[in-house]
This record gives structure tokens, sequence and C-alpha cells, in this order.
């Protein structure tokens, strides 16, 4: 009698608490769906906890983890059993790793306020995680190569704060910053009790502040007031890629300590940051014009009959309070949607032009190589899933 042979059991360390973490989830499942099957042990757990108890005396053949403190870290390592990490908090050097790209984050962030017109930026971190404070540090790279500076918040030294005490500490900083202020958050949580500092300090959003978090928790972020624009990252990728290194580790194979970074696939934008930081009422009204039907095959000669002002009037304003034209705006506009469609549909690029206001796949195709520095077919392979069959 033929017998199937047991599937590997795999072990998920992976809190099912927040958006980006359930990404991770999908992915494993994604990667599952399309390969072998695995026997899988996932606990309820939240960010930071400790090991689950069963971990200890667990029989398995394979591990994905995100190891964000020493007692998940000793734990994994006394098992001995291939082990993938998905988080940067790097307890264990030696382990294969995948994660987000925080420079890419950073990159994505500053740009969405720089076409906002901010010029004062600002990060609150949370510091209880190390990939909060790398988070930070990368924004700090991106903001110091255009020219300015960040503003950290930085909370009393071990004080141990409710988030009511918490919340008066953030609105003090809030209020000793230059304004308008463009302010970056660790993640969506953070993000949401800024807005309510704000709230309770009588700070208007987004006009003196505008919020960013990460993750894009939909519903922390649409239960939000105002509602919370956030970064997505790619944590459907990041959890495939993950697997798939697990299932090569299982293998037999000796990949060694290799590092998988994974860009995020773009971002939401929502009313916490939907402000143009300029004074200028034209620029301000054409801007938002342009956002409302740029992927309609929009002219600049519209967005000139809209606005009031001269065509050569409006090229000027737009050049000196953000650096770029009328027809430059409706291009940057169709390329963060054909962006979205690419990563997260299955169109074809044919009707993927057709809905973002271009004539012509082949002008979408050259506009987009120019703007991104890669083709839009290779542009989606590197923000979804890569499906790789096992033998």
């Amino acid at each position: 009698m033929n017998t199937m042979p047991p599937l590997p059991k795999v072990a998920l360390l992976i809190e099912t608490s927040n958006a980006y973490a359930r990404g991770l989830l999908s992915g494993v499942q994604a990667y599952m769906r399309e390969n072998k099957s695995w026997s899988i042990y996932l606990a309820e757990q939240g960010r930071g906890d400790q090991p689950p108890p069963w971990l200890k005396k667990w029989k398995g053949d394979g591990i994905i983890a995100r190891i964000e403190n020493q007692s998940i870290a000793k734990a994994v390592a006394a098992l001995n059993v291939p082990t993938v990490d998905v988080s940067a908090g790097r307890f264990l050097p030696s382990l294969p790793w995948c994660e987000i790209d925080e420079d890419g984050i950073a990159r994505m962030a500053l740009e969405h306020f720089a076409e906002r017109g901010f010029k004062h930026f600002a990060y609150c971190g949370d510091q209880r995680f190390v990939w909060s404070r790398l988070r930070g540090e990368a924004f700090n790279r991106a903001v110091e190569s255009a020219g300015h500076i960040v503003h950290h918040y930085q909370p009393a030294p071990k004080a141990e704060l409710d988030e009511d005490a918490e919340m008066d500490a953030i609105g003090d900083w809030l209020a000793a910053l230059p304004r308008p202020v463009a302010v970056f958050t660790c993640y969506d949580i953070r993000g949401r009790l800024i807005l309510d500092a704000c709230r309770r300090h009588s700070i208007h959003v987004p006009d003196e502040v505008a919020v960013l978090g990460v993750d894009n928790d939909e519903l922390l972020c649409t239960l939000a007031f105002p509602p919370l624009s956030s970064i997505i990252p790619n944590g459907l990728r990041a959890g495939y890629e993950a697997a798939s290194l697990l299932a090569r580790l299982m293998d037999g194979e000796e990949t060694g300590p290799v590092s998988i970074l994974v860009p995020p696939t773009g971002l939401i934008t929502r009313q916490s940051t939907d402000v143009l930081a300029v004074e200028d009422k034209n620029v301000a009204r054409a801007v938002r014009y342009i956002r409302e039907h740029a992927c309609e095959g929009l002219s600049v000669d519209a967005v000139v009959r809209d606005s009031g002002i001269s065509r050569r009037l409006l090229e000027s304003r737009f050049k000196t309070h953000l650096g770029r034209s009328p027809h430059e705006e409706i291009t940057r506009i169709q390329i963060i949607r054909v962006k979205e469609l690419l990563a997260h549909t299955d169109l074809q690029l044919c009707e993927i032009a057709d809905r973002t206001g271009f004539r012509y796949v082949e002008y979408l195709s050259a506009v987009f190589k120019n703007k991104v520095g890669l083709p839009p077919g290779q542009f989606r392979n590197e923000h979804r899933p890569r499906k790789k069959s096992r033998q």
C-alpha cells in the first residue's frame, strides 16, 4: 500500500495583530498554494511577545519568525532547525533574512512630502523596536540628502509613559516644531497617536502638521481622524520570498546569511497629508485639478483654463513652488496610478494605459521606463511574488 510522505512541519512565529504581519502570512500561504503544502503551526501572538509555550518541545522541520527580542532568538536558536528571519532586529545575524527595504520606505515618504512642498520634516518612532530606529535613520539620510534636517521625537529617558501621558509629550514636541511640518511615523499605530495628540492640542491636520504612517492597515487608517495616509510595505512578497528561502533550506541547500530586501508597493493618500504646503492659491487649485483628472487624458491647456491665469504664469509658479511643470505633474500622477495597477492587478498593459490616460501602450512604456528606470513588466515582477515551481 502506497502512503504519502508526511508534510513538512513549519512554525510561523509571526504575529497576527497588524497588517504587515498578516501580509507576511498571506505570502507564505501564496507560496504553499503554488508549491508544496506544509503542516503549519501558528500561535496567536502580538508584536514582540514571548515565545509560545509549545515551541520549547516542538519537533519540526523549519521556522519563519519575526525575531523581535532576545527571548524569541534564544528559543529559535535552541531548536537548531532551518530558519528564516523576517524582522529587521537581526538578533540572530547568521540567519537568512527577508525584510522591507527601509531606504525605499524613506525615499517614498520624502517624495510624498516633497511633492506637496514641505520644507520641514519630523520623525516619530517607537523606541521599543529596532526596525523603528532603522526606519528613522533611513528617513534621516533621505531628508539630509535633499538638504533638510529631521526633527526626531525623543521620549523622556527610561520613562514608562502610558498612552495618555505620551500623547501629551508628543503634543508638546509637535507644538515646538516649525510649521507647516511633515511628520513621518514608524507605523500606523504611531500615526494615529500623532493625530490624537494634534486634536488634543488644537493643531490643524494637514494644514499645520501632515502625518504619514507605514503598513496601510486600512481599519486603523480609516478610523483615524482625519484618515491617515500610509505607505504600503509589500508584506505579501516578503512572506513569499521567505517561504521560498525556507523551502530551499529544508531541502538541504546552504544559503548562508543571505539578505532579501523587498521594496514597498506604494502609498495611499488620505486626508492626513492631502495638502499642498504652498501659499499660491492658483497653484494649489491647479494641483487639485490635476490629481482629480490626470488619468482622464488631461491636457495642460485644460489645467490652464481651470486655473484662471495664463499658461506662462502658471508654468512659472509651478517651477517656483514645486520645481516641476504642470505637464510633469500630470505625468507624475499618471505614473503613480500605473504603479498601483501593475503591483495590485493582473490587468494587461493596454488596459492600464487606457485607465491612466495614455493613448498608446508604447508611449506608456517609454514614459514609465524614463521616470521609474524600469520597464513596466520588470516593475511588476519586482513588486509581486515571483512564482517558483519546485520540481
